[in-house]
């Protein structure tokens, strides 16, 4: 799966399977998520990694009792280090920049967790003291994103997505932007132009429609050895 593949069909899903998760692909996940950027390289983020069920439990009761979130086989909650942000860029990096860049690193680590044949939900909605206070966090820690991780027991529907050239300018915010691509009819005579996302979209659509069930069930789902074989790694040994 490639990036793209991860971009245009990760779902936010609320519904898991009681599978346990790889540790190992839990650490893939963070090890992604490190490598987002960050102001000044200052690597703000932190993370918490959750499977006690009371505490997960807990966790769902502070996001506004969002029970789907306890009933994911793992919890990862990412947090901010409001001192070490604020040391270096004051109160603009601990406002800012530190929101910026966790969510970078959240963005980065669903990702991973999609090429893993892993779902997520990104969960914003959630009392902050009530969270410091389960996980323990030191004051200078702010949770950030909750994020459950497992595997899916449904299917999400995609939801609908605004065209890009309806929230898009070029060099002045009255100058609207268009991006159009060629396309030839099925008789191959005449040029048909579409909006590239629309473009992009057809083609998907066409992707998962001619995948042979193999292929479909193979991108569900990556062990870790799986994932050190795409590294060249060599495994079995």
């Amino acid at each position: 799966m490639n990036i793209f593949d991860c971009i245009f069909n990760r779902r936010s899903t609320r519904s898991f399977t009681k599978e346990e998760v790889d540790d190992k692909l839990i650490g893939v996940m963070l090890h992604a998520a490190t490598h987002a950027p960050s102001a000044g390289n200052t690597q703000e983020w932190m993370f918490v990694v959750v499977k006690d069920e009371d505490v997960k439990e807990k966790l769902a009761d502070a996001a506004l009792k969002q029970e789907f979130v306890a009933k994911a086989p793992v919890v990862i909650v990412v947090c901010l280090d409001k001192e070490k942000v604020s040391m270096h860029y004051g109160k603009r990096g601990e406002a800012l920049y530190g929101v910026q860049d966790t969510a970078a690193a959240t963005m980065n680590m669903m990702l991973a967790a999609e090429a893993l044949g892993l779902k997520t939900c990104w969960v914003g909605s959630f009392d902050e003291e009530r969270v410091g206070h389960v996980l323990e966090l030191p004051n200078e820690v702010r949770p950030m994103a909750i994020v459950p991780v497992g595997y899916s027991s449904e299917t999400p529907i995609k939801p609908r997505r605004i065209a890009f050239e309806n929230l898009t300018f070029v060099d002045t915010y009255n100058k609207k932007y268009d991006i159009a691509y060629a396309v030839q009819t099925s008789g191959g005579k005449e040029l048909k132009f579409k909006p590239i996302g629309n473009y992009i979209e057809d083609l998907l659509k066409k992707k998962l429609k001619e995948a042979k069930p193999k292929e479909k069930e193979a991108a569900k789902r990556t062990t870790f050895t799986d994932f050190l074989k795409k590294l060249g790694a060599r495994t079995g040994l």
